[in-house]
């Protein structure tokens, strides 16, 4: 079995797998049980992960606020940074396709008459308008939200440009992460970014940790009430294995992360290039001049993408497109906010590759797809 879907969650690296292990199991105290050594000792071990987590980022320890994940952290600084029921809408710019964590967010709030939302305008490619975004913005907002590298077609977003454009109007600024952090370098600080969520479990950590990085200054309501831990923002009894999980992979990811992702992208393009020579009609979705050195989200127009993968899924796993809606199966709304073709989002295939993937694997990942294409073909040609 070959696994090509690190775009929905990566392995969890030994290394880390080995220091959450010794939290659960001998280090195991409370971070919040002051009384005692125990407590003492897992507080330390969260200080040293707010460190980790800080130093890949550019942020200080001290703006690392403990979420489940990507999905709580996202939603406690929209939720979090808006007042509810107010006078007029709030004013929310988000390019139409963000990851659904912060669409769902944003059009509940627009559901109950809270926000008014304000589509960015994006290309056939993904590619933001930049000049869109500045007008957008110079109109006046409550919240820019834009991630900094998509979930399904792998574009990388300008994070730098787009804060410079947030600080210059003084709007708030929530980046989505989760595909980015440990993979491209990112500057919270100096790139003027307010909100920065993060998932332990895209950067080979444990799932149902993360984080939201919070710009010193702003203030956020809780979104979970009881005990008042984390000044009081988010309480609850700290996951101290998770969250050692999570700094310990950021720390790897700090020392590897550029070589990591050269290797990648080079087999990668060995992926492409031979999936290309056999499969005449393919094409390769989003801006492959910029994105994450492990996507390659591709289409084989005519060829529905669930014949691709029911033919491989015991032997490859790659995916027909995101994995944040509960299993459902329906037409990935970023390929249509791309305005693409019907054959071409019904085709679409995501393939994610990483740290741990091999050229051996490559190889047969290869010889997989082209065959399932080869023999869906032929099915499909005699039923016509």
């Amino acid at each position: 079995m070959i696994y090509l879907d690190y775009h929905a969650t990566t392995p969890v690296d030994p290394r880390v797998a080995d220091r959450v292990y010794h939290y659960m199991t001998e280090e195991f105290g409370n971070a919040s049980s002051i009384d005692h050594e125990w407590g003492d000792r897992a507080e330390a071990a969260v200080n040293q992960a707010a460190r980790q987590v800080a130093d890949l980022v550019g942020a200080s320890a001290k703006e690392i606020l403990w979420t489940s994940g990507a999905t709580e952290s996202i939603n406690l600084a929209v939720q979090g940074s808006l007042t509810p029921n107010p006078a007029q809408p709030h004013r929310i710019a988000l390019p139409p396709i963000e990851h659904k964590a912060v669409l769902d967010t944003c059009h509940a709030l627009k559901n109950r008459d809270w926000a008014e939302l304000v589509y960015l305008q994006v290309d056939s490619k993904g590619r933001l308008d930049l000049e869109q975004l500045e007008k957008v913005c110079a109109e006046g907002l409550s919240l820019l939200c834009v991630m900094a590298a998509n979930n399904e077609i792998g574009n990388i977003y300008p994070v730098e440009k787009i804060g410079q454009i947030a600080q210059n109007y003084n709007i708030p600024f929530l980046c989505d992460g989760s595909q980015a952090v440990g993979k491209i370098p990112l500057q919270f600080e100096e790139w003027g970014i307010t909100y920065l969520a993060i998932s332990a479990h895209k950067l080979y950590g444990p799932k149902g940790v993360g984080a939201l990085v919070l710009r010193k200054g702003y203030a956020l309501e809780p979104l979970i009430l009881g005990g008042g831990h984390q000044q009081g923002i988010r309480s609850g009894t700290l996951n101290v294995p998770g969250i050692v999980g999570l700094g310990e992979a950021c720390r790897l990811r700090s020392l590897e992360m550029e070589a990591d992702e050269q290797a990648i992208a080079i087999k990668r393009d060995q992926l492409q290039a031979r999936l290309a020579e056999n499969i005449p009609e393919l094409i390769v979705n989003g801006d492959i001049t910029d994105r994450l050195a492990g996507n390659l989200h591709l289409s084989i127009p005519g060829v529905p993408n669930s014949a691709i993968t029911a033919r491989v899924r015991h032997q490859l796993a790659i995916s027909t497109g995101s994995a944040c809606a509960s299993g459902v199966e329906t037409p990935s709304h970023v390929l249509q906010s791309l305005g693409l073709p019907e054959e071409v989002v019904d085709g679409a295939i995501r393939i994610g590759l990483g740290k741990f993937t091999t050229v051996q694997e490559v190889e047969q990942a290869a010889e997989l797809i082209i065959d399932a294409w080869a023999k869906t073909r032929h099915a499909m040609s005699l039923t016509i």
